[in-house]
């Protein structure tokens, strides 16, 4: 039997994850190896910016009573949930690829043990700039965000890191150049 892997896409908000992952997607569309599932968050999706389905946060419990989510998460006042399809997906072979919460990382690798970590990184001052772009919270809350780095990947877990600090083109690289490699 085929057995595929989970590739988790951490990192501090502003990094870069979400538009890397789009383009990866784009990039990789003709290969059958790969699988992007378009995760549950209980806030509306900038449609430029997050690919994500919308639910509100009753309609998240209730989907997550019926085991809709493989994983599934608090984070920033928001539910997240990866769709129960990814397991499928990996039975077939296929390498899922979802933007997670470092908070996940450790049941991730408990329930998937073909688990990868890329740890999607940029600098402050790039991060500050994507922030203020999104024109979703004030100067005052760019810097609180920017402020708490969040949570390390925990101990023991060694990420595949892409610093997503310069052009597009060389972070999409390096972003589907790890993908390839865990792909084999």
């Amino acid at each position: 039997m085929a057995t595929g892997a989970l590739v988790l896409v951490v990192g501090p908000s502003g990094a870069g994850k979400d538009t890397l992952i789009g383009a990866a997607k784009a990039a990789l569309a003709g290969d059958g190896r790969f699988n992007f599932p378009r995760r549950v968050v209980t806030r509306a999706a900038m449609v430029e910016l997050e690919d994500h389905d919308s639910v509100d946060v009753s309609e998240f419990n209730r989907q997550k009573q019926r085991g809709a989510y493989a994983l599934d998460w608090e984070a920033h006042g928001l539910c997240y949930g990866v769709p129960a399809a990814i397991d499928a997906a990996m039975v077939a072979g296929r390498v899922v690829v979802v933007n997670t919460s470092r908070r996940v990382v450790e049941r991730a690798i408990e329930k998937y043990p073909a688990c990868h970590v890329l740890l999607v990184t940029a600098r402050p001052e790039i991060r500050a700039e994507r922030l203020a772009g999104r024109g979703r919270e004030t100067a005052a809350e760019v810097s609180a965000r920017l402020a708490r780095e969040g949570a390390p990947v925990p101990d023991g877990v060694d990420p595949i890191v892409i610093d997503n600090s310069t052009d597009l083109d060389a972070g999409v690289r390096r972003f589907v150049g790890a993908l390839k490699s865990i792909a084999g």
